[in-house]
């Protein structure tokens, strides 16, 4: 089990029957720890990711839920989309930084396909809540049916003033903290949502072409689907993020994160309590501020985390290995073994959070795991056409 400050997280969820503490969503507060109780409490193991164990919100599982893969219909435009080239690569990690979950690396052969040169805006995202009245999962009142299945039984129901929307949000603490309690920079609050990124108090004012964050798959699922789009693959997203360089580490090429000019807007200093800005920004930054990479793709690499449609398994890459697989979809279902109750898709590129002594998640083949109803503050996503070149 992972190691996770209780005592300073509980308030936030429990409420106190007959004496004892009762944990709502205790899933979601030991998913809340990044690294394991057995490791270096300060620094980061090659098999951590910087959001590993994220469970469920809710408790509730998605996997008969209708995939993005199925939901994609031919209307609508390309514009604002780049055309990527079909072609063969190598996915997965062939540095030795990665994650058990990226190797082996295998070989993939891709149809040609539109992607979205950014990630999906706040701007964009109000137009498709506009037209259709959609109200995102953070936006929802949690459902005690499903919160009870993750925990003990006979577990008394808690008021109704404790069951409210929420999200969760990133406080920076003021000083160095110990990097396997997540629980000292995420704080689970009431009224955060895609138009609240940062709490009730916070807005979108100004920030009309930033990533729409606080959004789980299944938000962004339904934003495809209403652009006549799909969530890319994860065998897409990497190909696309590789920008048709091979054997590379990052999406500008192999030059390290902070050498030379800023090109991604990722964490420098002392995560999580500095961040000096050397990249022009403290947290989100409006979409194409840093160079496209070669496909001309901007934010492949940093600024926030972006859903796929893959479902994730820890050794998914195993079965792929000693044959070129064409158009990979992903498993059919999740497994986790660190959480096997918790279905899981897979997220790519970092974000603004990510810092070497934690988090690499801005290298082209790094991975992370969440379930399909989880919103955070540093997670969006962007869209793809299967369609043919010759498109406008």
């Amino acid at each position: 089990m992972n190691k996770v400050n209780f005592k300073k997280i509980s308030h936030l969820f429990a409420q106190t029957y007959g004496g004892k503490r009762t944990l709502l969503l205790l899933p979601l507060i030991i998913g809340l720890s990044c690294n394991q109780a057995n490791k270096s409490e300060n620094v980061k193991t090659a098999d951590e990711s910087c959001s590993d164990n994220l469970p469920s919100r809710y408790g509730v599982s998605a996997q008969n839920k209708q995939d993005s893969l199925l939901s994609s219909n031919s209307n609508g435009s390309v514009k604002g989309m780049k055309w990527i080239p079909g072609g063969t690569f190598l996915m997965g990690a062939s540095d030795k930084e990665g994650r058990a979950d990226e190797y082996p690396s295998h070989q993939v052969k891709l149809d040609g396909y539109w992607m979205d040169e950014t990630e999906v805006t706040n701007a964009q995202f109000a137009a498709f809540v506009k037209a259709t009245g959609y109200k995102t999962v953070a936006e929802r009142k949690p459902d005690w049916e499903e919160i009870k299945k993750q925990l003990p039984e006979g577990t008394p129901k808690p008021s109704d003033d404790l069951l409210v929307a929420a999200s969760l949000t990133f406080n920076p603490p003021s000083r160095p903290v110990p990097l396997h309690d997540a629980s000292q920079w995420w704080a689970w609050t009431p009224g955060a949502d895609w138009k609240h990124p940062e709490g009730p108090k916070s807005d979108l004012k100004g920030k009309d072409n930033y990533p729409v964050t606080q959004v789980c798959w299944e938000d962004a699922n339904a934003y495809a689907k209403w652009a006549g789009k799909r969530l890319p693959t994860e065998a897409e997203w990497e190909y696309a993020a590789r920008g048709g360089q091979k054997n590379t580490i990052y999406p500008w090429g192999n030059e390290q994160i902070e050498g030379g000019k800023p090109k991604a807007n990722t964490w420098q200093g002392s995560f999580p309590d500095k961040n000096t800005d050397w990249d022009g920004f403290h947290s989100l930054a409006p979409t194409g501020s840093f160079p496209a990479n070669a496909y001309g793709l901007f934010d492949m690499a940093g600024n926030v985390w972006e859903w796929v449609s893959d479902w994730y398994t820890n050794d998914y890459y195993d079965t792929q290995k000693g044959e070129t697989v064409t158009n990979p979809k992903g498993p059919d279902k999740s497994f986790d073994p660190d959480e096997p109750t918790v279905p899981k898709k897979v997220t790519r590129g970092g974000s603004f959070m990510c810092n070497s002594s934690y988090c690499k998640g801005y290298r082209v083949a790094a991975r992370m795991k969440s379930s399909p109803d989880t919103g955070l503050q540093n997670t969006g996503f962007r869209c793809v056409r299967s369609e043919s070149a010759s498109k406008k």
